[in-house]
């Protein structure tokens, strides 16, 4: 046996250390030179690390969620098994995928290339990692019956003690009848949906809810934060606590606004991007931040500087398969209209396939918050620090307004907007806003020297 000990080797960037997003391989797996090996997880991107060498995984650190220092071990691989075929050794692609965890060994490992790698789901169960293709119930219900352990990820069999749940009794829909959280899922939703053959009582709402329940109990399903969705819960707890919000809302009508959108999309060659509202919004950004400098840079809060920026790298919060991103649009100052659309386009899509590459998630020196269809009345959205300012957008909707002594039908929209008060004063924020709204509320001002 010759064991080589693989180090999570340096990702760049200044990065120390990295979070185990998802394991690629399990115990007893063979791996090929270049096997992508695990998912780890940056401040805002996942990186594919690959196997500088072939062998048979031994031993793994760490599980989903763990961070690991850069040099530190992260499995150690028995090399001298490299010559067996992956036929003769390998498990099925169902058993390869199946993550776990092991105390680990030392010595030293190569770097080897690493790749920006789509983010899988971090909350996602092992069964989302493996084929869905499953043995017929009989020939499960047969193997339970004979006694046989029933096959499961340690991850699942944490998760039925925690329920309940004997695992001889749930039926597996994975390959080789192996049982995922999906199964137990459907398990207790069957004894939920009779309480009285199951012995338990029906899950109870607010009202008939008691104080102190076990988290352990059938109906609670506790589920560990980790990856983007924690790096996000960390962001947002930072904003929150060093940044003094200052939230500022104005009414925009944008009648005129939409009615161009709506004429120039209609006469929009086949190349180019659909314009929706945030072009506009980008270019009234461009007119109106040379005037309110400081709504546009970052401030390191631990040296007590703000960096004032020049040019404007708008950032999009965006809700992706991930979890919450912000991709850039870099130097939205030397965009025209439909520019500024087609690389929002690009650097969205990006970001929602995990393709995002790490300079298109950061370096933003404002935002833009938009929900779209679903942007209410009245938002309050978080600076997406170190930024000092973020503009929220609401929804547009149709109704009746008191014009020139007249009530008429316009279209209204809300900007909702959070401003750092430690740089941005009261006035300065409002007077921001009432500029875009002027620039907003006249579409042709956006586009005159």
């Amino acid at each position: 046996m010759s064991l080589f000990t693989f180090k999570l080797p340096d990702i760049g960037e200044g990065i120390a250390e990295c979070e185990i997003a998802t394991w690629r391989v399990a115990l007893g797996d063979t791996v090929q030179e270049d096997q992508p090996l695990v998912d780890m997880l940056t401040d805002k991107a996942a990186v594919e690390i690959p196997s500088p060498v072939a062998g048979v995984v031994k031993e793994l650190r760490g599980a989903a969620g763990d961070k690991v220092a850069v040099g530190a071990v992260l499995m150690v691989i028995d090399t001298a098994s490299a010559a067996l075929t992956p036929e003769a050794t390998s498990p099925s692609p169902t058993e390869s995928a199946v993550a776990s965890a092991a105390a680990g060994i030392a010595p030293q490992a190569s770097t080897p290339q690493v790749r920006v790698a789509h983010v899988p789901d971090p909350m996602a169960g092992d069964e989302n990692l493996v084929s869905p293709v499953a043995d017929s119930p009989s020939r499960v219900a047969a193997a339970q019956a004979g006694g046989e352990r029933p096959l499961a990820a340690p991850s699942v069999r944490k998760r039925a003690r925690e329920m309940g749940i004997d695992l001889a009794t749930v039926a597996g829909s994975l390959k080789s009848g192996r049982v995922g959280h999906a199964d137990l899922e459907a398990h207790m939703a069957g004894k939920i949906a009779h309480p009285s053959a199951a012995g338990l009582a029906p899950v109870h709402g607010l009202q008939g809810s008691t104080t102190g329940a076990s988290v352990n109990a059938p109906d609670i399903e506790p589920i560990k934060i980790i990856g983007l969705r924690r790096k996000i819960a960390e962001s947002m707890q930072r904003s929150k606590r060093n940044i003094p919000h200052f939230a500022y809302v104005e009414e925009v009508d944008v009648t005129e606004l939409e009615a161009l959108r709506v004429h120039l999309n209609a006469g929009k060659r086949p190349e180019q991007a659909k314009l929706t509202l945030l072009p506009f919004l980008m270019r009234a950004l461009v007119k109106a931040v040379p005037q309110f400098p400081n709504v546009n840079g970052t401030y390191d809060d631990a040296a007590g500087v703000f960096h004032r920026h020049t040019a404007l790298h708008v950032g999009v919060a965006a809700q992706t398969p991930q979890g919450l991103m912000v991709p850039v649009v870099r130097h939205a100052e030397r965009l025209d209209l439909w520019a500024s659309a087609a690389e929002l386009k690009r650097v969205s899509e990006a970001a929602k396939s995990g393709k995002a590459k790490r300079e298109e998630l950061t370096g933003s020196s404002i935002t833009i918050s938009s929900l779209g269809t679903l942007g209410g009345i009245v938002s309050t959205p978080i600076i997406n620090a170190p930024e000092v300012a973020i503009v929220g957008v609401n929804k547009m909707l149709e109704r009746p307004v008191v014009k020139n002594g007249q009530i008429v039908v316009r279209t209204m929209m809300n900007l909702s907007s959070s401003f750092d008060h430690r740089i941005v004063d009261g006035h300065d924020a409002a007077s921001f806003i009432q500029r875009l709204k002027q620039l907003l509320e006249h579409p042709a001002t956006l586009f005159m020297p």
